[in-house]
């Protein structure tokens, strides 16, 4: 038995203490945020709920910076992104004293 089988799984009426994707024992999924309180099935009553996803509010909507994108007649594609990883020899990070 691993620690996750031993440890008790939220029941209805719990505080929900992180926001996601939760499923009971009878399959029904249900998104709840935190400080909600786990709903009880019709059918079973008080039923134990799992997070099976995590939810993020993101502030976008998940598409690369145009900007960063090579162009198709961009002579110097390996160099649109730049950023601290790409700046080779400066700063006197790691170079010869």
């Amino acid at each position: 038995m691993t620690n996750e089988d031993k440890r008790m799984l939220p029941i209805s009426h719990d505080k929900v203490e992180v926001d996601g994707v939760y499923i009971n024992e009878s399959g029904r999924e249900e998104l709840l945020h935190r400080g909600d309180e786990f709903p009880a099935d019709l059918i079973l009553g008080s039923t134990e709920w799992k997070l099976t996803e995590f939810t993020f509010d993101n502030h976008h909507e998940g598409r690369t910076d145009p900007r960063l994108v090579p162009k198709e007649n961009d002579t110097n594609k390996r160099e649109k992104i730049i950023g601290p990883r790409r700046q080779f020899g400066q700063g006197g990070h790691g170079g010869q004293a």
